[in-house]
């Protein structure tokens, strides 16, 4: 039975370190939960949409949930197997209790469903429970109004704002109304249960149903561990590849294959700095990145649901391929500051949107084609529609081929012919060839083959200095790039090739910092901003596969080791990593640095394989 109790409630400190924080998803939005307790960040009911609980990136008052146990101490924070179903224990010097927190999948029978579920159940003694809802919406600058009503025996929180609405509902002890929030203290004895479900729906429909919750824990289970027993096991990082291919399925909606880059915007890259930016969107190079890692261990159903949104998403419009799209296909999506919210680590501007929609960046075919033809590979036939954009898709580069862009990285500066994007229009020709020679399809492959060898000639030539006997990031010039190291894994050039060799010795010795994590490249400004940034950490993972593809294999799972060792607790990557602070930093968790890691992993443990 619970109780309620008149002690005086606590918030918890703001700028969570990020590896403190537990990514919780239902594959169509995600939150941040921190180690102590608060929801700072969700977006309801996509990711892409209005945040409702902001704190991450604000203050108090921007949103967050806190359930807490009354001056308890946090013992153990994991996820519930391989799930994102995560279980806290508490400990207070009067009893323990145990806190759980997941999203329900609820899959076909209610897709339009999108909630929330916390639940705490004392294990011995007894326990006092905390919880402060503030509910804000527009990114923590619309407040709701509230009601409180009584439906079916539960007492409801109604909170509604424009064409939002939010329904919380729990034990019979009600959240009590207060000046900025809603709050509540619980008494739970030895055995007993408190739970509160948070559901969104629109603000002018009428009251959503309320589903049976009973079983939510076990089918949410049911789901994850259903879809995690398909992945092979590895010899070697299985528990770190396993996680990472959560955490890609976790971004890929359930509904409409789109796969976010991350969940969150404007976690910076520089702590106090401006490189700040929306990831809430679906980049066509990070998604296919996903794809060739969902299909190398077997998913190859999700692969093609991303071929189908690819076929929507390009629609009969390919000559105006983007670079990236919304959750659904969306092709607009401005970017604009929020200029009522401090920023993580006050670093601003805190931006939604990304004006890099708007950029030509010539790697995408390539990628995209890349993926396609893992698609290809792993027995999925093309059809009418799929090969048809795919010829479109190399239409489009063909007609912008002596186009320059913005690079790999979005640069904001003047645009260049970049080396690695050049090599991804070589991939993109490469691909298109081999669909025709070893798949029978048809095309205009004396064209593409033209194409692709001039190419060939004009990164050999342009691409690779002489005088430092490396490839540059762009034609001409001497700055390295760690997106060279991609062009041993597309096949351009072997990743034993002196050139690759030099390349990646000067890569070495101006990208890599001290504690052995790699910088993209030099932020002297070149880039069109200001500021400085912190090692990416694909860019590592991506040495860590060249190291073992060229003989250097314990190098590779030295460095591999020393990557792994800043994984959060619960197994996340952000974007990147500061050696300096010893921190995660940029938005997260990150798809591209999860790629990463299943990708330097499969690296090592093949040549491991190949070693025996």
């Amino acid at each position: 039975m619970t109780t309620p109790s008149n002690t005086q409630q606590h918030d918890i400190p703001l700028d969570t370190l990020l590896e403190d924080y537990a990514f919780i998803s239902d594959t169509h939005t995600g939150a941040l939960l921190s180690k102590l307790g608060s929801i700072d960040w969700l977006c309801l009911p996509r990711f892409d949409s209005q945040a409702m609980f902001t704190r991450l990136l604000g203050d108090r008052e921007h949103g967050h949930w806190s359930l807490r146990i009354a001056n308890g101490e946090v013992i153990s924070q994991s996820y519930l197997g391989d799930s994102f179903v995560v279980q806290t224990v508490w400990r207070s010097p009067t009893g323990t209790a145990r806190v759980v927190d997941f999203m329900p999948i609820h899959g076909n029978e209610q897709p339009d469903i999108t909630d929330l579920v916390r639940s705490v159940h004392c294990i011995e003694g007894e326990v006092e429970v905390e919880s402060i809802l503030r509910l804000r919406f527009d990114y923590g600058e619309s407040t709701p109004y509230f009601r409180t009503t009584n439906i079916d025996g539960m007492s409801i929180v109604q909170a509604v704002a424009g064409p939002n609405a939010v329904y919380v509902r729990g034990p019979e002890m009600p959240h009590r109304p207060s000046k900025d929030c809603h709050s509540g203290s619980f008494i739970l004895k030895d055995g007993d249960t408190a739970e509160w479900v948070l559901t969104w729906a629109p603000s002018f429909d009428e009251h959503p149903p309320m589903p049976d919750y009973t079983q939510s824990l076990k089918s949410t289970l049911a789901f994850w561990s259903s879809w995690a027993d398909q992945l092979p096991p590895q010899n070697l990082y299985d528990a770190e590849v396993r996680r990472s291919m959560l955490v890609l399925r976790a971004l890929t909606d359930l509904r409409t294959g789109g796969i976010v880059a991350a969940p969150t915007t404007s976690l910076p890259e520089d702590f106090g700095g401006v490189r700040n930016w929306d990831y809430r969107f679906v980049w066509l190079r990070d998604s296919a990145l996903t794809i060739e890692a969902l299909v190398e261990y077997g998913f190859s159903t999700a692969a093609l649901q991303w071929r189908t949104w690819l076929l929507r998403a390009i629609a009969g419009d390919p000559e105006n391929l983007r670079i990236m799209y919304g959750l659904g296909g969306e092709r607009h999506l401005p970017e604009r500051e929020l200029h009522h919210l401090r920023g993580y680590e006050d670093s601003t501007p805190v931006r939604v949107g990304n004006g890099a929609a708007e950029q030509y960046q010539a790697d995408v075919v390539g990628e995209v084609m890349v993926a396609l033809e893992t698609i290809r590979r792993a027995g999925c036939a093309e059809d009418e529609f799929s090969w048809g954009m795919q010829k479109a898709i190399l239409e489009f580069q063909e007609a912008n081929f002596d186009r320059k862009d913005q690079g790999i990285w979005e640069m904001r500066s003047e645009p260049q012919f970049f080396t690695h994007g050049r090599a991804m229009m070589w991939a993109a020709f490469d691909r298109g060839i081999k669909a025709i020679e070893e798949y029978g399809l048809d095309g205009p492959i004396d064209r593409w083959r033209q194409l692709r060898a001039q190419l060939r000639e004009e990164i050999m030539e342009h691409g690779f200095n002489t005088e430092i006997q490396a490839f540059t990031q762009c034609y001409d010039n001497t700055t390295m790039d760690a997106s060279l190291l991609q062009l041993a894994q597309i096949g351009f050039i072997p990743y034993d090739d002196p050139k690759m060799l030099s390349t990646v010795a000067r890569i070495e010795q101006e990208l890599l910092d001290a504690d052995g994590f790699l910088h993209r490249y030099p932020t002297d400004g070149s880039d069109g901003l200001t500021g400085d940034e912190y090692p990416f950490l694909i860019c590592t993972f991506w040495l860590v596969e060249q190291y073992a593809h060229t003989g250097r294999l314990e190098e590779a799972k030295t460095k591999m080791e020393r990557i792994l060792s800043i994984q959060s607790p619960l197994g996340l990557l952000a974007e990147e990593y500061s050696t300096t602070h010893k921190r995660l930093a940029g938005n997260f968790p990150q798809a591209f640095s999860h790629i990463g890691l299943i990708s330097a992993a499969r690296a090592i443990n093949f040549e491991e394989a190949r070693n025996r």
